[in-house]
């Protein structure tokens, strides 16, 4: 098992605190191994077999617990008394009404809660209205480039490259990775996500009036091919409805909206909101859709060659994310800011590109930070090394050592 310390290093943190512990995060980026890799952890540290109870709704032998009252009676039945039971359920939003299980275990004494899903419809409606404030999400993301290197044991230069084409998610990592074997297994991984997550949300379309269903499987991969081709530059729904319909697609916005909203619930896609960097403020129009995983991209697109600074792009938004910014893009008068990575009120200026040693390039790049005001952080990071140094504040730094923490 790959061991993700970082997340490990998190549940730890949080064990025993009266929350209930929500991991969340595409299909195969490691929430079952960690859930393992946390129980394993919990028995080398004084905790009996007897403490823990692991349901995975993924296993056919818990099929029949999918019913939440069957659940409960289950869960009820093996809780341990007086000692703190250890209760994770994975996968659960296959369990239609789980959060009156989780809600009634959590008032329960001595029960530590632990629960992963692979759509974010696990956070909304009844379960965000029932534990608001009661719960802590652990958002967890396919492997970072400095695990890859790790794992996979690869100099900088070399690693980079294929972790760009065939992605992170874990299992690539270890797997003999011809070009074959990579898209079978990731074509495996995209089917299961779109039907997976057509069929969770239809379930929970039963107790929630306000989902709209989604029944064109084709369309709902359309949508996302689309999204994968334009990753890095701003959408609207306006926008993806206007180049279905000019492509002979009968659709209506509000179909394009709610499938979008598919693909971003589960985890395929995230959004970054446009941010005025001026005003510090929000603004409605043009969020950009990055990808979770750059092999999945490679897959869903034709084999030719898409712009490797868009590409860049989306690993540094991933990567800010897993270092728990909250990420934007900036609009500074009538230039763009790739990112505006916020922590705590503070905020970091991000331009990414794949070269800067053309003239032109370099000054497009520091333009946009250069007419930025405030004296938050600057950073431009650029695949070239010629050009590292300090200009004006504004840091050029290479983007492969940056990822690795450099």
């Amino acid at each position: 098992m790959i061991e993700r310390k970082e997340y490990l290093e998190r549940l730890i943190q949080w064990k025993d605190e009266q929350v209930i512990k929500v991991v969340t995060g595409i299909r195969r980026c490691g929430k079952s191994t960690l859930l393992l890799q946390y129980q394993a952890w919990l028995m080398a540290n004084g905790i009996s077999k007897e403490q823990i109870v692991s349901v995975n709704f993924e296993e056919l032998e818990y099929e029949e617990l999918q019913d939440y009252r069957k659940l409960y009676a289950f869960l009820k039945e093996h809780l341990h008394g007086e000692k703190k039971t250890y209760i994770f359920l994975d996968e659960i939003q296959k369990v239609p009404s789980f959060e009156k299980v989780v809600d009634s275990l959590y008032v329960k004494p001595n029960a530590d809660i632990y629960i992963t899903g692979s759509n974010a419809c696990l956070l909304s409606g009844d379960l965000a209205t029932l534990l608001t404030g009661r719960y802590v999400e652990i958002k967890m993301l396919p492997l970072s480039f400095k695990e890859y290197l790790k794992i996979t044991g690869m100099n900088p230069d070399r690693g980079l490259s294929e972790y760009m084409r065939d992605g992170g998610l874990p299992y690539i990592a270890v797997m003999d990775r011809t070009p074959e074997k990579v898209d079978t297994y990731l074509e495996g991984i995209y089917n299961t996500v779109i039907i997976k997550d057509i069929e969770d949300r239809q379930a929970r379309k039963e107790t929630d009036p306000d989902k709209r269903k989604i029944t064109d499987v084709l369309l709902l991969k359309t949508i996302a091919k689309y999204l994968a081709s334009v990753t890095g530059n701003p959408v609207s729904i306006r926008s993806i409805t206007n180049y279905l319909i000019s492509n002979g697609r009968k659709v209506s916005a509000n179909t394009v909206s709610n499938y979008v909203e598919a693909l971003t619930e589960s985890f395929i896609f995230y959004p970054a909101e446009r941010f005025d960097i001026v005003g510090k403020q929000l603004l409605k129009a043009n969020q950009k859709l990055y990808i979770v995983d750059l092999g999945l991209r490679n897959h869903i697109l034709p084999r030719i060659q898409y712009d490797l600074g868009f590409s860049l792009e989306n690993l540094v938004y991933f990567e800010l994310l897993r270092r728990g910014f909250r990420v934007m893009t900036g609009k500074v008068g009538n230039t763009e800011v790739d990112f505006v990575a916020e922590k705590q009120s503070t905020y970091t200026y991000f331009q990414v590109t794949a070269d800067m040693t053309a003239k032109d390039t370099f000054d497009r790049e520091l333009k946009p930070l250069s007419n930025i005001r405030d004296n938050y952080e600057k950073i431009v990071l650029t695949g070239d090394r010629l050009t590292i140094g300090n200009y004006n504040g504004i840091q050029v730094r290479n983007l492969s050592d940056w990822l690795l923490g450099k």
